[in-house]
């Protein structure tokens, strides 16, 4: 189930990368970005390709070496903690966002939820 769930990171990772990078013009309107000049898009696809593509490599790694099973799901834990208190906040405060950034949000949480709970189940048989 641990594997699953870093190979689903992974794949969600390189699939988002992929899109942002060859369809960057799309999501980033999706995504709300109105206007980039060229240093706004290069800092898009450094973080929507770049950044998305070493998660993927990291989730990769993890879901391949079963002993880092638990530092991965706490290095999934430490990252999506801060991710999903964001996505949160600024939905409120910036009431009214695109559907897409709902969805995003959504999976955040599932992400979050998913590490907490194989990180408890984890931890509970390592010490039964």
């Amino acid at each position: 189930m641990i594997e699953f769930y870093f190979w689903f990171n992974a794949i969600i990772y390189f699939i988002f990368a992929i899109w942002c990078t060859f369809k960057r013009k799309d999501t980033a309107v999706a995504s709300g970005y109105l206007q980039l000049n060229n240093s706004g898009w290069s800092e898009y696809l450094v973080i929507y390709g770049g950044l998305q593509i070493g998660l993927g490599l990291i989730f990769t790694y993890m879901a391949l070496n079963t002993i880092f099973y638990k530092i991965g799901l706490v290095f999934a834990v430490l990252l999506y903690i801060p991710i999903v208190l964001y996505r949160v906040i600024t939905i409120f405060k910036f009431r009214s966002v695109k559907r897409l950034t709902l969805v995003i949000g959504f999976m955040e949480i599932l992400l979050l939820g998913g590490a907490i709970i194989l990180l408890t189940v984890l931890s509970n048989v390592n010490h039964a």
